[in-house]
Parts: structure tokens; C-alpha cells; sequence
């Protein structure tokens, strides 16, 4: 369905439990945080599921949103998610029962009983806009979380994903007298000092193939250890290998316990499809930013991240 008819089908129903994804991003979160106040300025019910993992960051962002113990929801919408296999331990519940989707990936599967997807947009955040535009609902509290939604998910608008669109989105939510250069400082000038420390270390262990072009990045529970970071340093990490002059192409490695790695990939899109190389590995998303996780060490992950994208520098086509 287009914004309009989720429009509509928002309005015709109420008690709603919104969902994100596990290792919740601005855009989930933002995504979540705008429609459960949009709907609220409606007369509606409307509560956020618990995100387990936010970061501080982004978890301040759901202050007074959060669905209560025990909640039974009427109506079940997820923000952001392409998959169920995206969805935190404490969604699993409502797996099967997902009413509407609203999503901007074009590795989106489907899975609700609705989907709003516009896979053109550089962020959920900017459909999320559209769909309050037709509710005819704005306010600065629900424009703040939208804009951090719309300007983390396309790097503070630097990212190839940017589109006119984007700035015309932000440009009317920043009318609503959001804080935005509050909002920009906080997430994308400010580095705690173990942040720093651990780019330091992936410029130590960075590897760079294809004469530089590609560069894959590990970062290890060592080196974690070693700068004394945790993951509220991590947040988009996967950006930082694409500053290096030359990088077209990036990936890093992210180890977690129990032999898990989970990759990011950061790509020239047209030069090559970030989705096809992690669908190799049983992952997906964009074009220019796609994720995976396989299981092994940093090395064992780092050859087969590598093989992936060389099979796909290798065919004939991005498309």
C-alpha cells in the first residue's frame, strides 16, 4: 500500500505495539518514536516495544513511549524491518501477527499482513513523514526523532542515498522547531575517547585489497578490550574505512561472543551491489549498505566477506 492507505488504515484502527529491530539504529528507533507520538496526537493507544539493546544514544529517544508489562495490542507495526529475522527476542510474540510494515529496504520479505515500502527513500523516516503528512498530524515532538531518523540513515545527508527528497524532508521537519543542531553535534560531531581509540586500532588491523579500493576492517573483542569501548562506541562504525582516500568499497567485522561476526558493507553502488555480496552470506539490505553475520573468527569472516565481494566485482552487472 502507498502512505495513503496506510494513512487510512492507521485511522481506522487504535491500541497499537510498534516494533523495531535488534541492534536498534536512528532510523528504527526514530521511526518508532515519531509514529507512536504521531498516533498519540491522534487519539489513539499507542505504544513502542522495549528495544533491548539501544544504545544511550538512541534509547532517550522512547522516554515515555514504551509499551507497559503486559500490553496487548489491537494492532502490530514494525518500522525499518525487512525481515522477522531482524526482531528482537521479545518481538518473537508477535512475529506471525504483524499488521502493517513500513519500510524503505529492497530486501524487504513481506512478512506482514501490509507493507508501506518505498525503496527509494534514504530513510523509513522520510515515508514515516509522508504517512503523518496524509494523518495530518506534526508537532516538534514528533519531528525531532523523524529528523534523526531521516540524518543518521544517510549520514548527515553525505551519504550517495541522499536524495532531493531527503532535504526536502528535513528541511519541513526542521520547521517544526526541532533542535536540530543540538541534534547534529550529538550524533555526528561528538567521539567519547574510547571511540577514538578504537579507530585508532582499526587503522592498525585494516587490510586494503583491489589497490585500495576495497578495505576490510576488524574489530575484535581484543581490540574492543584494548581501547576500553563498548558497544555505545560502535555506532555507525561501518562509515568510518570510507573516509580513507581511495575506499570505494568497505566492510568491517564486528566480533561478538559465541564465534559470531557480523559484517557491514558499505559500497560504490554502482560499482558494486553491497546487497548481492551479503546475500551470499544470508544477509541484505541496500545496494550501497548492506549487512551478514557468519559464524567464525575475524579471519575466517574476513576471507569470506572478501571472496563475496570479489565474486560480485566479477559479474558482469550491479544491477
Amino acid at each position: 500500500m502507498d502512505c495513503r492507505e496506510a494513512a487510512e488504515f492507521l485511522k481506522a484502527r487504535d491500541n497499537y505495539l510498534i516494533l523495531t529491530h535488534k541492534r536498534p539504529d536512528g532510523d528504527t528507533i526514530g521511526c518508532a518514536a515519531g509514529l507512536c507520538r504521531a498516533l498519540r496526537a491522534l487519539g489513539k493507544t499507542a505504544h513502542v516495544l522495549p528495544s533491548l539493546d539501544a544504545t544511550t544514544l538512541m534509547a532517550g529517544y522512547l522516554d515515555g513511549l514504551t509499551a507497559p508489562e503486559g500490553f496487548r495490542p489491537d494492532t502490530v507495526v514494525s518500522t525499518d524491518v525487512a525481515t522477522v529475522n531482524l526482531l528482537p527476542d521479545n518481538a518473537q510474540p508477535w512475529r506471525e501477527r504483524i499488521d502493517l510494515a513500513i519500510d524503505h529496504h529492497p530486501s524487504q520479505e513481506f512478512f506482514a499482513g501490509e507493507t508501506c515500502l518505498e525503496a527509494d527513500k534514504a530513510a523509513c523516516g522520510e515515508i514515516i513523514w509522508k504517512i503523518c503528512g496524509e494523518l495530518g498530524v506534526m508537532d516538534e515532538a514528533i519531528a525531532t526523532p523523524l529528523y534523526v531518523a531521516v540524518s543518521t540513515d544517510c549520514g548527515c545527508f553525505v551519504y550517495a542515498n541522499t536524495t532531493p527528497h531527503t532535504h526536502r524532508v528535513a528541511a519541513a521537519l526542521m520547521e517544526q522547531g526541532i533542535p536540530f543542531q543540538a541534534l547534529n553535534k550529538r550524533h555526528f560531531r561528538t567521539k567519547s575517547i574510547q571511540r577514538l581509540r578504537l579507530e585508532s586500532l582499526i587503522l592498525q588491523n585494516m587490510h586494503l585489497y583491489h589497490g585500495g579500493a576495497v578495505a576490510v576492517a576488524p574489530i575484535s573483542l581484543a581490540m574492543m578490550e584494548e581501547a576500553g569501548a563498548t558497544s555505545e562506541d560502535t555506532d555507525d562504525l561501518a562509515a568510518f574505512p570510507g573516509q580513507i582516500a581511495g575506499v570505494l568499497h568497505s566492510a568491517t567485522i564486528r566480533e561478538h561472543e559465541g564465534g559470531q561476526c557480523r559484517i557491514s558493507v558499505r559500497t560504490k553502488a554502482e560499482l558494486l551491489n553491497a546487497t548481492r555480496v551479503c546475500a551470499r552470506l544470508g544477509g541484505g539490505g541496500h545496494k550501497a549498505a548492506s549487512g551478514c553475520t557468519v559464524m567464525g573468527t575475524v579471519d575466517e569472516a574476513e576471507r569470506v566477506i572478501l571472496a563475496a565481494i570479489d565474486d560480485q566485482l566479477a559479474q558482469p552487472t550491479q544491477d
